[in-house]
């Protein structure tokens, strides 16, 4: 009765097998969350590139005006320039965006 319980060879096999499904079913338990945790990742790395438009249907129009008063002399071959006044500049900006979901085909 005792030669039979001294045998360890099936048992040790067993041992490996049950530590195998173990570690398979660990994997297979957390394989939502590495996925889930990859999505994340890309979609973080998508934000990051900006908004998406289409380079077809962009349209901007910027006039850019710049004002200032000189005064110019010219005194026996030489020439003087002095500024009267404040310089201003101002900035016109229209733009127009539209993004894919507008319409445009971007298929074959």
């Amino acid at each position: 009765m005792f030669k039979f319980l001294k045998k360890s060879r099936g048992q040790s096999t067993v041992e490996y097998a049950i530590l195998i499904i173990i570690i398979i079913g660990a994997l297979i338990s957390i394989q939502i969350y590495i996925k889930r945790g990859i999505q994340g990742r890309f979609k973080d790395s998508a934000d990051n590139i900006g908004e998406q438009y289409s380079t077809m249907e962009t349209f901007m129009n910027k006039v850019t005006r710049t004002s200032s008063s000189t005064r110019e002399t010219f005194n026996r071959g030489v020439q003087s320039s002095t500024i009267v006044g404040n310089e201003t500049t101002n900035i016109f900006r229209n733009q127009f965006i539209m993004n894919a979901a507008g319409g445009e085909y971007w298929g074959r």
